[in-house]
């Protein structure tokens, strides 16, 4: 977006702004502004102070020193990360501010509330979505939004920027979520080093503005080392000069030193993340043939086809309670579909991070949450590590470590899932909204390491940005039992399914994925790879077209049916083979005592595995072959 002409009188702001937390200071010389009518963004990382500079703005938190000045009669409405819904229902609450019911009961119905709904058992994004409501139904002058996206889908996240965009009031967002804060923003102001720098642009110009801020200071920090180390040479050398100079010299050189502890003080410390793929899986991973699943009179899942194959990084979309959550869980065999067949792989270690942080209870410890068995260390990808160290690894403190659970925030609890999360050797990550509170920092983080592993990734996430970065295909799902997959991430997906997530899309068919191409499982639906829409009417074939269909043969030969049984079989039973032979080898005494059964045992296992590379190589060809014939 492009830069404001002219400044404009600020609705509040902040000058030499400071505030002590704990031995050292939060803020330490805030400057921030805020015009009427600006869109702007508050970023920095977790822990920075970003949640209490948005109170110290709206007066709830009054800093130790400096200004805070407003314009009179300025209106303010806070949605904060986790809020908090009272009343009887969803209309008591929205209009239990500055709202008036009729204003309130209309922006429930925008944000897709029902205003007679209880405000008891509310999903997260419910919970969103009300806060917003409330927000938006007060009128402010400046809404201030922590976190908006969290638990939000799709498509609500998408009404959320319509309606920022059509604001008349001004905003100040703190998000992790790129894609939204590119399309929202017309301003940055980035909390670093106790200090806010702003910029006068769009958040899409901010990655290569921070770098070059980042950059600056580095140099600076390089010239005052140096500087450091001639004067303290000069120093020494001139220590039988006069004693006032001498005196003067080391009050400079004391400072100087002093000047660079503080800023190293303030240089993040990097999140140090890392993941063990572990025993290398089957080729195939899984493989979904005509799925659908009920329940009750509800159609979650239409008949739908896929296959997974080591190494695909498949993300899944769609509004929440489409059935992300329970496409994963078919996929991972803990749950049983109404209709269809579900083959899982070989070797399969899968570790699945919940978005509902299940196992995390408020009372326990950042420490009991590390080591579940007890003790002080944790194994971390087969190495025995300190859990204090281990912990310094996500950037928790050892004073956090005998801290309840319900004392971290959002941020610091996910970064414990990841750190419980990724001590396991895993060849299948499966990451539910992973990205939910973290900063920007770690967000990098985690696409590094993910762009690097090697293993099978499923990803279900409403981070559009996140999605395009990492996914090679992507699942959608409309919340009508419909799916479609289409090769790359979020961007190609809407492109080549325009309407689809949408609310008043018509309802098609399910698809099946081979080698990344789309196609409809239901009757009457396009071809693989076409980009037709599943209920237009097939174009009316040729006669030579006709003849062709009806000579192209419909199934496989005698022949490769009998080896696609052989073969169902072989990778059914060589698994236990292997595991049979990695049992026996575990056995740390078995060479000593009988080295020639040790390497016969190794060449078994060896012969073992590759078998099963090879049928399942085979298989997936036959598969493939069946496939084509039957159109």
């Amino acid at each position: 977006m492009a830069p404001r002409s002219s400044p404009r009188p600020p609705l509040v702001a902040l000058k030499d702004v400071r505030l002590q937390d704990g031995p050292r200071p939060l803020f330490d010389g805030v400057d921030l502004a805020l015009e009427p009518r600006t869109r702007s963004c508050l970023v920095g990382r977790n822990g920075a102070g970003k949640s209490t500079l948005m109170k110290v703005v709206m007066g709830l938190i009054e800093p130790d020193s400096g200004t805070r000045s407003m314009q009179a009669g300025v209106r303010f409405a806070y949605v904060p990360q986790e809020p908090l819904i009272a009343g009887d229902t969803l209309l008591d609450y929205a209009s239990s501010g500055e709202a008036e019911p009729w204003t309130a009961e209309a922006w429930l119905t925008t944000f897709g509330m029902d205003p007679q709904k209880s405000t008891k058992g509310l999903s997260g994004g419910e919970i969103r979505r009300a806060a917003l409501a409330k927000a938006f139904a007060e009128e402010p002058d400046l809404l201030l939004l922590d976190e908006p996206t969290n638990h939000m889908d799709i498509l609500a996240i998408e009404l959320l920027e319509k309606e920022i965009i059509d604001a008349r009031c001004a905003t100040l967002i703190v998000s992790h979520d790129r894609a939204f804060l590119n399309r929202v923003t017309q301003s940055c102001h980035w909390l670093e080093g106790r200090r806010v720098r702003t910029l006068n642009k769009g958040f899409d110009a901010f990655d290569e503005w921070a770098a070059k801020v980042t950059e600056e200071e580095a140099e600076s920090l390089r010239r005052l080392n140096k500087a450091i180390e001639r004067e303290t040479y000069t120093f020494y050398r001139s220590i039988t000069a006069q004693r006032t100079r001498n005196e003067g010299r080391a009050r400079a050189l004391e400072a100087m030193r002093a000047d660079r502890a503080e800023r190293v003080k303030d240089l993040p410390r990097d999140l140090q993340l890392g993941v063990d793929s572990g025993t290398t899986s089957g080729k195939l991973v899984a493989d979904l043939k005509g799925i659908s699943q009920r329940f009750g009179d509800r159609t979650v899942i239409k008949p739908f086809t896929s296959r997974i194959i080591r190494g695909d990084r498949l993300a899944i979309v769609g509004p929440n309670g489409a059935g992300k959550t329970t496409l994963v869980k078919i996929m991972l065999g803990e749950l049983t579909p109404t209709e269809g067949t579900v083959k899982l792989g070989a070797n399969l270690e899968p570790v699945y991070l919940d978005q509902s942080r299940e196992g995390l209870r408020s009372d326990m410890t950042l420490w009991d949450a590390l080591t579940p068995g007890g003790g002080d260390s944790i194994l971390v990808r087969g190495v025995s590590k300190h859990v204090a160290a281990y912990a310094k690894d996500f950037l928790f403190s050892e004073a956090q470590l005998r801290q309840p659970i319900s004392t971290l925030s959002g941020g610091e609890r996910n970064r414990l899932l990841l750190a419980r999360a990724l001590a396991k050797p895993a060849n299948m990550l499966v990451l539910d909204e992973p990205t939910n509170d973290l900063d920007m920092d770690t967000l990098d983080k985690l696409e590094e390491l993910l762009e690097s592993y090697d293993g099978t990734l499923i990803l279900v996430s409403h981070d559009r940005d996140f999605v395009d970065r990492l996914a090679t295909s992507t699942i959608g799902m409309n919340g009508r039992g419909d799916i479609v997959e289409t090769p790359g991430g979020w961007t190609d997906f809407i492109r080549q399914n325009p309407g689809f997530l949408s609310a008043s899309a018509s309802s098609g068919g399910g698809s099946s994925r081979s080698d990344g191409a789309v196609a409809t499982s239901q009757p009457g639906a396009a071809s693989a790879g076409s980009s037709r829409p599943a209920s237009a009417a097939p174009p009316s074939a040729s006669p030579a077209g006709e003849a062709a269909a009806r000579t192209k043969p419909g199934k496989l030969s005698f022949k490769d049916t009998h080896r696609l049984k052989e073969l169902d079989a072989l990778i059914q039973e060589l698994p236990a083979t292997i595991a049979g032979h990695e049992a026996s080898l575990a056995d740390v005494n078995f060479y000593s005592r009988d080295p020639s059964g040790f390497a016969s045992t190794m060449k078994a296992l060896e012969a073992a595995q590759s078998k099963l590379a090879a049928a399942e190589e085979e298989w997936l060809e036959l598969e493939a072959k069946r496939e084509a014939l039957a159109g």
